[in-house]
Parts: structure tokens; C-alpha cells; sequence
């Protein structure tokens, strides 16, 4: 068996760890059998048809700018992949560019892709620290914050959690990320899959249904991301 991660734009989006999302993936695979194949997709390539897992990172407004034309060119391509179920997990800025547009401070509006129904504006001071959620989906989840984008969600939008602690979209309304078929989009960097495996236990899962393969995951020992969690959890704001 073999997954193949797309990782998008990983030198202009990859900030804060976010990289360490991509070595939870592989890991988790590798050590239950699975061959992971990492496709890295930077601005003027193609991204090709045989992926199983999108991944996506933070990175500054500049980087966004750069990777804007590339990501609105191909994002038919992602939009039908994810309404298809393909397992998705975005990041910070990538986050923000699968809602419809990020507006800067000085108004400048960066066109995103219209996959999850959200729009961010940059705010002058930024949403910085430990940050802890309760998801419907995943439980607790621990991860750490630092952007001045204010995400809102449309009311048919699903959040991925709500605040137990930290800011989240946009640091008033209580929500955090936003969940949509088998897409996750959040602020947590840290990076979150190594503190939370049950969310890189669920892309692997989702890829492997989609290639037709129902099978339970082997049971992993992750006494050490359940302690990386709980300290995580423990630390102020």
C-alpha cells in the first residue's frame, strides 16, 4: 500500500513547524506498513492526479501573494478532489486562501479558492499563544496560534472546534478552524499532528477508503504525542 501527500507551496508556506505535519504522516505510515510518498507542489507546476492526502502550511502575506495566481489556477482541480472526500489538512495561511479571500490591512484583497465557505480580513494586532478546542470530531486539541488574520465562517459553514482556550477564527466568536467532507482548515500550528494523532490517524484512514482499502489501523503506541498533548494542555496562555 502506498499514500502519496501532496505538500503545497512547502518553501512559501511553511512556517512554525508546520513541516513536522508532513513527518507525523509519513511516520504514522511508515510504521504501520504504508508506503508515504511525499509530491511537493510549488507555484508553476502541475499537481498531478494520483494524490491521497493534501497538505498545506502557514506563511506570510508575501508568500501568499506569490502563491496566489498558481493556487487560483488549480483550484478546480482541489475543489473537486475535496468534494470528493479527498482527506485535506490546511494550515494558518493555506487556511485562510481555501476560503474565498484574505484582505490585507491596507485593503488589499488576495483571491482564495471558494473550497470552504470563509472569508479572513487582517487585523492590525495578532491572535498569539497556546490554544485548546474541543472538537466534535477529534476530542481535545492542543496546538499554538499566531496570526492577525479574523477568520468568520458562513452559518452553513462547521467549525473544527470550539474555544476552550485561546482565540481561534477570530478571537469573539468562540470557534476555531472549520471542518468541511474530509477538509480540515485551522490556526494551529506546533505543529498539530504529532500532539494530536488522532487528526493524521483520520487522513490516513480517509485515504486509504478512497483507494477502496476498509481497514482498521494498526494500534500505534503514542505515549510520547499523549504526553507532548498533555504538557501542551498545561501550558498559560
Amino acid at each position: 500500500m502506498t499514500i502519496n501527500i501532496l505538500h503545497l507551496y512547502p518553501k512559501e508556506m511553511n512556517l512554525y513547524g508546520d513541516h513536522g505535519n508532513i513527518l507525523a504522516l509519513v511516520r504514522r505510515c511508515e510504521w504501520r506498513g504504508i508506503k508515504a510518498k511525499v509530491i511537493a507542489h510549488e507555484a508553476g507546476g502541475n499537481i498531478p492526479n494520483n494524490v491521497d492526502i493534501i497538505f498545506g502550511g502557514g506563511g506570510q502575506d508575501s508568500g501568499q501573494n506569490k502563491i496566489e495566481a498558481d493556487l487560483i489556477k488549480n483550484a478546480p482541480k482541489l475543489k473537486k478532489l475535496i468534494d470528493d472526500g479527498m482527506p485535506c489538512l490546511v494550515i494558518c495561511g493555506l487556511y485562510q486562501l481555501f476560503g474565498r479571500s484574505f484582505t490585507t490591512t491596507d485593503g488589499h484583497e488576495i483571491k482564495g479558492t471558494g473550497i470552504l465557505n470563509l472569508e479572513t480580513h487582517a487585523n492590525t494586532g495578532r491572535l498569539i499563544g497556546n490554544i485548546t478546542i474541543q472538537s466534535p470530531q477529534f476530542g481535545e486539541v492542543v496546538g499554538y496560534e499566531n496570526h492577525s488574520g479574523l477568520t468568520t465562517l458562513d452559518n452553513s459553514a462547521e467549525c473544527l472546534g470550539k474555544i476552550i482556550s485561546g482565540s481561534g477564527n477570530n478571537g469573539q466568536d468562540e470557534t476555531e478552524g472549520c471542518f468541511y467532507k474530509n477538509c480540515i482548515g485551522t490556526y494551529l500550528h506546533g505543529p498539530i499532528l504529532p500532539k494530536n494523532p488522532q487528526i493524521a490517524d483520520f487522513l490516513i484512514k480517509k485515504a486509504l477508503e478512497r483507494q477502496g482499502k476498509k481497514i482498521e489501523l494498526k494500534k500505534l503506541d503514542d505515549h510520547e504525542e499523549e504526553q507532548a498533548h498533555r504538557s501542551a494542555v498545561s501550558r498559560p496562555r
